[in-house]
């Protein structure tokens, strides 16, 4: 196989959009996929990894800034711990996976292989807090979760395993939980919009789709270029239910005991999955400067009578970015021309390609070219690192706006349930129409075109989508009671 043919993506996004993704994010050097026999999982390569640790840093700071600490408990779980709290059983049961032998002796108890840690972590909360004083108590872990999906594997997306963080605090009030709540919700929509480049909608899931035992799951949706939503993240208000089958409660002021309220909240590296589709063209993978391993590459191109020149003002210019604390790679390889590393660079996803021949040198110049589109400007030496920063504002806006545009372009209306499944099935996107609440009117659209409610606005603020008086349900002839969002989904 030539150089270009392993370098070069096959596959369309706008008409293979499956296949396309798995190719960029084999031949971007993200990820692979397990080992025969492992359907399901992936291998995570060092600069899919590189990725992973951005969201992780970002986040990490964000959640220590509001008092979360960092903690890690077991990823097995005894049976009767999952059993406590009936409704995790029954949601996650076909999902679990399960430890019965620990080398040839049988176990006397199953262990799950965590879907989620609410049960693991509650019963050490409630050993923990004893009083008013010991609250609120936030604790945060990465690791991974297994859950025994019978799909097929999309990297990142849709894995068997999966690395996330899990967030459980427990509170003294409902307010004060809820306030919890929307915190990290307020946090997630902050790392897709100012880290990742993609705008999303916000709310709630519905009553019948909510974390098993919580009271109300929120969450944020973005929308993919192909027309389907990836739930984002999502931020758990659990009520009071976990406090109460793991007795998590505490002695009030007035020496009363009460049960505690508490949240969890979770994003996963599906974030990996939505950056690299919303983003990522037929050339390969395309990333925002605040996430990119390298943000700038910096190609010399030479003769032989200018290589020396041109390596050392390439050399001067790379330690000058360095030294600000930009990410840079300089490529001075000998064996590869320029057009080769070009397309290497676009293929792993550099945001900008700072070129320097000797008519650069000569004149003090730099030749910039934005990863997105490719457009090109010549600079200045002088003001270096401000224009390379001005040019990652940018390169972040360019992709911002694309993301927001179609965005904004697949919202659309219904009023009945054949605008619902036509527009679907013509657009994709989102659709938003009246609804009764009742699941079984959801039920009509997923079996007719696999698409489902994946967001109940917010009933006051900037979220709302407001019922008008004597709406009905688009679906059924009851009063209408909510605004339900319609969509495909990964």
């Amino acid at each position: 196989m030539s150089d270009s043919q392993e370098l070069g993506i096959t596959e369309s996004k706008e008409h293979s959009t499956g296949e396309w993704y798995a190719e960029v994010v084999q031949k971007a050097g993200l990820a692979n996929y397990g080992p025969a026999g492992m359907s399901g999982f992936i291998i995570t390569r060092p600069r899919g990894y590189a990725l992973w640790e951005r969201i992780q840093n970002e986040l990490d700071g964000r959640f220590k800034a509001t008092g979360v600490q960092n903690a890690y408990f077991p990823m097995l779980i005894p049976e009767s711990y999952l059993e406590r709290e009936k409704d995790v059983v029954e949601g996650f049961d076909p999902e679990v996976a399960w430890v019965t032998h620990g080398g040839y002796e049988e176990l006397d108890e199953r262990l799950a292989v965590r879907p989620t840690s609410e049960s693991i972590i509650a019963p050490y909360l409630s050993q923990w807090i004893r009083s008013h004083r010991d609250l609120p108590l936030r604790v945060n872990q990465w690791c991974s979760v297994v859950r025994w999906e019978a799909t097929e594997t999309k990297p990142f997306f849709r894995t068997k395993e999966f690395l996330w963080q899990e967030g459980h605090t427990a509170h003294a009030s409902e307010d004060d939980a809820w306030d919890e709540t929307m915190t990290r919700l307020d946090q997630y929509e902050d790392l897709y919009e100012d880290v990742l480049a993609i705008p999303v909608l916000r709310g709630k899931k519905p009553e019948h789709d909510k974390f098993p035992g919580a009271d109300t799951t929120t969450t944020v949706e973005a929308l993919m270029p192909d027309g389907k939503s990836v739930q984002g993240a999502t931020s758990h208000y659990l009520g009071q239910s976990f406090a109460e089958a793991f007795d998590i409660t505490y002695t009030g002021v007035d020496e009363e005991e009460r049960v505690a309220h508490t949240t969890s909240w979770g994003l996963s590296w599906r974030a990996l999955g939505a950056l690299i589709m919303t983003h990522s063209d037929d050339q390969g993978l395309v990333l925002p400067p605040t996430m990119a391993p390298e943000q700038v590459v910096v190609v010399p191109i030479w003769q032989e009578e200018t290589k020396e020149d041109v390596l050392d003002y390439a050399e001067d210019v790379a330690d000058d970015l360095r030294a600000a604390g930009i990410r840079v790679e300089l490529d001075d390889r000998d064996g590869r021309n320029p057009g080769f590393k070009f397309n290497e660079w676009e293929l792993k996803g550099v945001p900008l390609r700072i070129e320097i021949g000797p008519n650069e040198v000569a004149d003090e110049e730099l030749t910039l070219v934005h990863r997105p589109d490719g457009e090109t400007t010549v600079a200045d030496r002088e003001g270096l690192v401000d224009t390379v920063e001005s040019a990652f504002d940018t390169v972040y806006a360019k992709l911002y706006a694309a993301a927001e545009d179609n965005l904004s372009e697949n919202v659309r209306e219904a009023s009945d349930r054949a605008e619902i499944l036509g527009t679907i099935g013509q657009h994709g996107g989102y659709v938003k129409a009246p609804w009764c609440g009742d699941e079984d009117c959801e039920e009509e659209i997923k079996d007719q075109i696999a698409a489902e409610i994946v967001l109940v606005p917010f009933e006051d603020g900037a979220d709302t989508d407001p019922i008008h008086e004597g709406e009905t349900c688009a679906l059924c002839d009851d009063a209408a009671v909510e605004t339900a969002y319609f969509a495909k989904s990964y």
